[in-house]
Order: C-alpha cells, then sequence, then structure tokens
C-alpha cells in the first residue's frame, strides 16, 4: 500500500470527519501526538487505535516526544514524571555503568507506559551535546557535557525503549549542541570549523549511527552549507549525515511549522525530501498547512521506502521480560524518589 513521505498531527482529543477523509485520502507514512491530544490512557488509546484505522495499517508509526523533564506530552495524573536527559548524567555514581543502567532502565519504563497506549515510537534520545554559550533549548535535555558521555547514555536508552517495543529517534543530527538561537523561533548559524563538528557534535551520532531513525537539525553550519539548512541541504545529508557520520536508517525532518525555516509548507516539504529527508514531519495539526504539505510530498518509494520497512522491523514482536514493580522502585531509589 502507497503512502505519502510524511508525518503529520491531528488537532484533538478526537479525529474530526475531516481528518477522518483526509489522512484516508492522503495516507500519510504516520502520525505524531502533542499535549493536546492527551487526556485518559483509554482516550488515547481510542486515538492511536483511530489514527491507525484511517490507514489500514496496524503497524503505522505513532510518534511522540517523551524525553522526561520539559519535554514531556505525558504527566500525572495518568502517567509518571521523567528526569531530563542531563539527571542521567548527574546521578552520584562513581561507577559510570550505573548511571548506563538507570538510563536504559528509564527508557524501559517509558516504553511501557508508550506501548500500554498505542505509541511505538519516542523521539528519543536528545545526542546534542551543548557548549558553554549556546541556547537553553538543548540544555538539560543533553545527558552530558562531553560527546562519549552523551553517546553512551544515548545508547542505553535506545536499548530500555527497544527492548520494550518502541522505536528511538535519535536526534538533533548532525548537532543541536552550538546553537545559540531556538530553532523553533529563529534560524540558528553555527559558524565552527568543519574539524571541530565532525570531532565533538557529530561524534554521539556516528557511534549511534545504527539506530533506525534520526531526526534532522534546523540549523546552518556555515563549513558545511552557509546558505540552507540541514533539514534542506543536500550536501549537509549526503556528505555528513550519511557520509561522515554513517547514518542510513530512516531520516525525518524537524517540524516543518518551526519559524527556522521559510518559504510555504509545500516549498519546505519538498526542499526537505529534495535534499535527502526520507519523510517530513508536520506537528501542528493545522488542516491547510497539512494540505501545503502534503502537495510538496511524493510518495515513499525507493530507498526512503526500504529504510521505512527497516526501521519498522526493528519493533520487537515481542517485548523484553520485565518486572514493571521492581524496575520503578529501582527508578525511584536511584533518584531518591525526586521523580516517583
Amino acid at each position: 500500500m502507497s503512502v505519502h513521505a510524511a508525518i503529520l498531527g491531528c488537532k484533538g482529543l478526537t479525529l474530526t470527519l475531516e481528518e477522518v477523509a483526509f489522512f484516508r485520502e492522503v495516507r500519510p507514512w504516520g502520525f505524531i501526538l502533542f499535549k493536546r491530544n492527551v487526556d485518559t490512557p483509554d482516550q488515547v488509546r481510542a486515538l492511536t487505535a483511530a489514527l491507525r484505522e484511517t490507514l489500514g495499517r496496524s503497524d503505522a508509526p505513532i510518534l511522540i516526544d517523551q524525553e522526561g523533564g520539559r519535554v514531556a506530552r505525558l504527566g500525572p495524573p495518568h502517567w509518571r514524571r521523567y528526569p531530563p536527559g542531563r539527571a542521567y548524567g548527574d546521578l552520584p555514581a562513581n561507577d559510570p555503568l550505573l548511571r548506563r543502567e538507570i538510563t536504559r532502565l528509564g527508557g524501559r519504563l517509558l516504553a511501557d507506559d508508550l506501548s500500554a497506549l498505542g505509541i511505538n515510537v519516542d523521539c528519543l534520545p536528545v545526542l546534542d551535546v551543548p557548549i558553554p554559550g549556546a541556547h537553553d533549548v538543548i540544555g538539560d535535555r543533553a545527558y552530558a557535557a562531553k560527546p562519549e558521555d552523551v553517546a553512551a547514555l544515548g545508547r542505553a536508552a535506545c536499548e530500555g525503549l527497544i527492548a520494550g517495543g518502541v522505536l528511538p529517534v535519535i536526534k538533533h543530527i548532525p548537532g543541536h549542541g552550538r546553537a545559540r538561537a531556538d530553532s523553533h523561533l529563529d534560524l540558528p548559524i553555527v559558524e565552527a570549523a568543519y574539524d571541530e563538528l565532525d570531532a565533538w557534535d557529530f561524534a554521539p551520532f556516528r557511534v549511534m549511527s545504527d539506530m533506525p531513525m534520526a531526526m534532522t537539525a534546523h540549523v546552518i553550519f556555515t563549513a558545511i552549507d552557509p546558505k540552507r539548512p540541514v533539514t534542506a541541504s543536500r550536501k549537509a545529508i549526503q556528505t555528513v549525515i550519511r557520509g561522515a557520520i554513517g547514518f542510513d536508517g530512516l531520516l525525518m525532518s524537524d517540524d516543518l511549522s518551526m519559524k527556522a525555516l521559510t518559504g510555504d509548507f509545500t516549498q519546505r516539504a519538498r526542499a526537505s525530501l529534495a535534499a535527502g529527508c526520507d519523510v517530513v514531519l508536520h506537528c501542528n495539526g493545522d488542516m491547510a498547512e497539512m494540505k501545503g504539505v502534503i502537495a510538496g510530498t511524493k510518495m515513499l518509494a525507493g530507498r526512503a521506502a526500504q529504510r521505512a520497512k527497516s526501521a519498522l522491523g526493528r519493533l520487537t514482536r515481542a517485548r523484553e521480560p520485565f518486572d514493571l514493580e521492581e524496575g520503578r522502585a529501582r527508578f525511584d531509589a536511584a533518584f531518591d524518589g525526586q521523580w516517583a
């Protein structure tokens, strides 16, 4: 069954008749949920089921940004809170393997929450490495201040998610940590030398290049392409993401509605796919904008379709056996109950 190379959102807690008709007609590859789409567990399960019904695909990817800390679409009273990435890196342990174990456990607990709702993709981990003076849009979402530590904990989080039946999305490739602007609001321009970027910013993504999915950074790197952000830069995607980093999984754009990008939504979608993104992401559920995005996309085919199939093939047939109560108790003990 052919699908459009797009991931779309919806406006509310249930689908409107217009949304049902639109999704059935255009058949996006998948969907993404935000806080506006979340109320109770039963409601979310009904929504994910309804979204998949519009496509007639039981394995259709449904994404969410559930990192922990300030980026969490699910929360009390129905779901537990989770710490931001930096809290894992700051655990007071002499043995770095303990930090890795608790990070994997956090991923496994997150996967348990999401799987129960019909959500099978989490836009986690953040592999960006912040530097002093950078904008706080990444900040404590990063696991650590060194690439090697970010890579180790990022892999642990991915292992936990995959073991629990949820695919990770490494972001924001090839690195958002140097940005001095929030790409939701403005276009960051990074002027660091290529060798510096390669040794620092790209390093965690290179270590994690075997992951099934990645999300681009809406950032200009003048050493790579001084005119276009990564999302719309064929040189950045082919030379750096596919080349120097070696990522060959499914590459999705960050949200096309972010203000770092210019042009109408048809132009944004078309530019992202022409640059080498496999699918584009549009999050806010605005119908007029989604129609523009679809006008600028194509049907998922060729190498992009193969990558999409391979990504979904990483979903486990049976989740890793797991004692949920023991896992929660160990996790809470590691953080002295701060996130219980």
